[in-house]
């Protein structure tokens, strides 16, 4: 049967390794399978084994021969032989070596691994995992040895499928955890076999805990010396750290267990003077990883993360724990950077949110007697005069958990922002021990002037933490002005901002001197000056007033934006600097508000190049990394943790490289600060298409504006219109230039894409649908416009118009008027005339009048008595006749009736007539 399963696997050597003389090694081991299975003399199976484990233990192509048709047989001697301990040892050691990698020299990256493939091979054998946690058990020391040796490679190599056959097996963890307690040899694997098995294995890490995992971890740590002892000590606290990542309970039981004084005592340096060696500084690293890990608190979408990070924090510093860090991090000149910087980021998380906390540390002095200072100095001096790029980063992590969401804080380090006179700026750095904060850093800030840009850099990212969100803080700092020097020509003081977008500047000079690009020296001073800016400006008109006063400050950005020279990082945050001078511009100057702001925009690099900027920042490997691996290193002995992994960041490798923004900065650019920046790019959008599209000076069309006001005269009414129309048509010429760039801006956007841009939705297309859509709206507004101006326009003529009229009429009656005037003068002077002639020839005007009333009686009086005779006989007429009618007996008064109606109406028949 065995020897048939043997023949299955027979030539498959042969097939893998591809040369000649796998055939003998493959003839080779199964003759000695043969003996060990077939074998009739125990003596000659444990040679076979022996001899088999040697050749295995030395050829790979024995290791592949082996594991193509030794497993089965071998599997089956250490269910059978149990009895014959000399046996079971050669097979578990036979099974190490076929499974542990021999390394020669390198082959393709193709080649076969036969250690890797015999591990997976071993891993499927039905109940192999339950028979080797079986072994454990057993007496002989190295049958427990090679047990847990095999365990390990095979957990190594094929973790999960490991891990998932022991939670099946009933007691397995126990006999593990059991390990720990067994000779030291024994112990040590078991520990390294139990930090495999608990990455990332939840219900493992629970189960290991319950088994009493903390007192035993803690335990040995103390039987080896705490952070002076060796690689136990690391491989104990890698064990430690994988049972409390992410896992908050585990974390509670801990505290409220075994508690956290052992944890506090690994990192208490003893004696006066510490020499730090390798494994002292991984185990300290290791420490403080907990530290990390509990201040943390645990999983993100843990719900009880946040309670449990305050409890390991009020705990911890209970303990202490803060004296311990500042003296690792701060006091301890001599202790290894990598472990300062390690401690330092503790202490930037543990004051982290806590105010409580954040005051502790404010009030903590460092030093000795006479020679003290509070220990935010101390910082402060360690972040400015650092050679380590990783420490000015930690160091930066605390002020920045210092100032977050803390105005008091921020106000109480704003409050000791004092300028110095100017001989004492230029002071060194090694005689500002007295020195207040606020001195020693506008101190700093200074510096700039005599080329010391990175000191003047990494002050700046400390000032643009207490400005951060804090308009009484920042409008303080507007205020301080710095004095020149005295051999300057222009020596009067100058604003704070005004010398740091002039630092901005030589910055850019220096970085590519002599045409050869000095990536390492000053390639984040930029990014990191302007971070500044962005901070300070962002909701602070006054700041923006302030940075507009120098016009070369505007043309200065204009070019960094453009700049093709410079990374993208910084055309961005530039561009983010021109947009908060829009959206923050409470100017009414002409040539400073936003109008002027963006129409420069528009002129010296258009509207579509310029939001780009933002498109290419977010792209940028800064945004999509934030945070830098360098600092979550995992010091492990199997990850075969050297000094290689704590060195300091080296930028060196970048000065071959052309805008690449220098590894620092995914660490000085939090997460915080890339939100603002996005959310300031949204509204830097929206503000620049509405301030584009709206027209310089606001005209509300109302009616009444078209009425002529009362007492106001036809000429200043049309006069009025006339001004109003021209005002309009320059509105609608202005707003009609403005849509053709921006059309122009979209056209030139849309044939730079690339097809596969043009058809990717998302982000690539907002901006585009944006100025569409921007575009439409100024179209709608133009044609809204244009309607308006023709309204106004007739009603123009129509006024003009009846204005005419009514100048044509007023100008007959001026003529009429006039000669009536001169009529009434040349009589006037006739009459003056005759009056100097004398009385005797002017006539009697008087007696004229009443002679001629006289006679005119007269006459009146001759015809009235006319007509009475006449009325006279005509009534003796009617009379007679009157009577005549009655005798013959006719009714005079039916006759007589009726005769002046008839008269009225024949005369209102000939009136009639006379209209018609």
């Amino acid at each position: 049967m065995k020897m048939d399963l043997m023949s299955g696997y027979k030539g498959v050597v042969g097939l893998l390794v591809g040369n000649e003389n796998s055939s003998n090694e493959d003839r080779y081991v199964e003759r000695l399978l043969d003996r060990i299975s077939n074998g009739k003399l125990p003596e000659d199976r444990r040679n076979a084994i022996t001899e088999l484990q040697a050749v295995v233990s030395e050829s790979q192509a024995f290791q592949l021969a082996f594991g193509a048709m030794g497993f089965p047989i071998m599997l089956s001697v250490l269910k059978e032989e149990r009895d014959d301990v000399e046996m079971v040892r050669g097979v578990l050691e036979t099974l190490v070596s076929a499974l542990t990698p021999i390394n020669h020299s390198k082959g393709a990256s193709n080649e076969v691994h036969p250690a890797l493939m015999n591990t997976d091979l071993l891993s499927r054998e039905a109940d192999c995992i339950s028979l080797l946690l079986s072994l454990l058990e057993e007496d002989d020391f190295y049958v427990r040895y090679y047990t847990l040796q095999l365990l390990t490679a095979l957990l190594t190599n094929s973790p999960q499928r490991l891990q998932e056959a022991i939670l099946t097996i009933p007691r397995g963890i126990t006999r593990l955890m059991d390990m720990l307690m067994d000779r030291e040899v024994i112990r040590n694997e078991a520990l390294l076999l139990l930090t495999h098995l608990t990455r990332e294995a939840e219900e493992i890490q629970k189960i290991v805990v319950f088994e009493g995992a903390f007192e035993k971890i803690f335990s040995i740590i103390r039987e080896e010396g705490n952070s002076d002892g060796g690689v136990v000590v690391q491989d104990c606290l890698e064990l430690l750290n994988n049972l409390l990542r992410s896992n908050a309970s585990n974390q509670v039981l801990l505290r409220e267990t075994v508690g956290l004084d052992s944890l506090i005592l690994i990192l208490k340096l003893r004696g006066s003077s510490f020499t730090f060696n390798q494994q002292k500084t991984i185990n300290l690293l290791s420490a403080l990883e907990t530290i990390k890990l509990l201040l943390k608190g645990g999983s993100e979408s843990d719900p009880g993360k946040d309670m449990n990070k305050q409890t390991n924090k009020t705990t911890l510093v209970q303990k202490k724990i803060l004296d311990h860090l500042l003296i690792l991090g701060v006091e301890s000149q001599w202790v290894p950077v990598p472990v300062r910087c390690a401690a330092m980021r503790c202490i930037g998380d543990l004051i982290a949110g806590d105010s409580k906390n954040r005051d502790l540390l404010a009030s903590k002095v460092l030093g000795e007697e006479p020679h003290v200072e509070p220990a935010l100095n101390s910082i402060l001096r360690i972040l400015l005069r650092t050679s380590s790029m990783q420490e000015f980063i930690a160091a930066d992590y605390i002020f920045k958990s210092f100032c977050e969401k803390n105005a008091d804080g921020q106000s109480m380090l704003a409050s000791t922002l004092i300028p110095q006179p100017y001989s004492m700026n230029h002071a060194f750095l090694e005689e500002d021990v007295n020195m207040s904060f606020g001195s020693m850093l506008l101190h700093s800030l200074t510096l700039g002037e005599n080329g010391d840009l990175e000191t003047c850099c990494r002050a700046a990212s400390v000032l643009s933490h207490m400005l951060k969100d804090h308009l009484q803080c920042k409008e303080r700092v507007l205020r301080i002005e710095i004095e020149a020097a005295p051999m300057q020509s222009l020596g009067a003081p100058e604003p704070l901002m005004h010398r740091m977008v002039k630092y901005l500047a030589v910055a850019s000079s220096m970085k590519f001197h002599d045409g050869k690009s000095s990536t390492s020296g000053n390639s984040y001073v930029q990014a990191i000056i302007l971070k500044l800016l962005i901070t300070w400006l962002a909701d602070c008109p006054s700041a923006v007033h302030c940075f507009l006063d120098a016009r070369p400050h505007l043309t200065y950005l204009l070019e960094l934006v453009s700049n093709s020279s410079e990374t993208v990082c910084i055309r961005g945050f530039a561009a983010v600097v021109l947009g908060e001078c829009v959206i923050y511009n409470k100017s009414t100057d002409r040539g400073k508000d936003a109008f002027a702001i963006v129409d420069t925009i528009s002129q010296k690099i258009g509207l579509s190049s310029y939001f780009l900027k933002f498109d290419e920042m977010q792209k940028s490997s800064i945004f999509s990394s934030l945070e830098s691996s360098l600092t979550h290193r995992s010091f492990a002995r199997s990850s075969a943790a050297s000094m290689a992994d704590i060195e300091d960041v080296d930028g060196n490798d970048l000065s071959e490289k052309k805008n690449l923004d220098h590894p620092i900065l995914s660490s000085i650019l939090d997460s915080n600060f890339m939100n603002l920046v996005k959310s300031l790019e949204a509204d830097i959008r929206e503000q620049i298409v509405e301030v584009y599209s709206r027209p310089k000076m606001k005209v509300a069309v109302v009616p009444a504006e078209l009425e002529q006001r009362s007492g106001e005269s036809d000429a200043e009414y049309i006069k009025r219109l006339k001004v109003f129309v021209e005002k309009q048509c320059s509105e609608i010429q202005d707003l009609v230039l403005r849509n053709a760039s921006m059309a122009e801006d979209l056209a030139k956007t849309g044939s730079t894409l690339q097809p596969e841009q043009r058809v990717s939705g998302g982000s690539d297309r907002v901006p585009i649908e944006t100025l569409h859509r921007d575009l439409q709206e100024a179209s709608q507004r133009l044609e809204m416009l244009k309607a308006e101006k023709a309204k106004v326009e007739s009603e123009a003529i129509m006024y003009r118009n009846l204005a005419g009229k009514t100048e044509a009429d007023l100008r007959s009656l001026s003529d009429a008027y006039n000669s009536l005037e001169q009529s009434n003068l040349l009589l006037e002077n006739e009459v003056k005339a005759l009056k100097r002639e004398g009385h005797s020839t002017f006539p009697d005007v008087d007696a004229i009048k009443a002679e001629a009333r006289e006679e005119a009686q007269k006459e009146s009086e001759g015809e009235l008595n006319d007509l009475l005779v006449c009325l006279g006989q005509e009534q003796s007429k009617v009379e007679r006749l009157s009577a005549r009618l009655l005798e013959l007996g006719e009714d005079v008064d039916i006759l007589l009736e009726g005769i002046g109606d008839d008269a009225g109406a024949a005369e209102d028949g000939e009136d009639e007539e006379d209209d018609e």
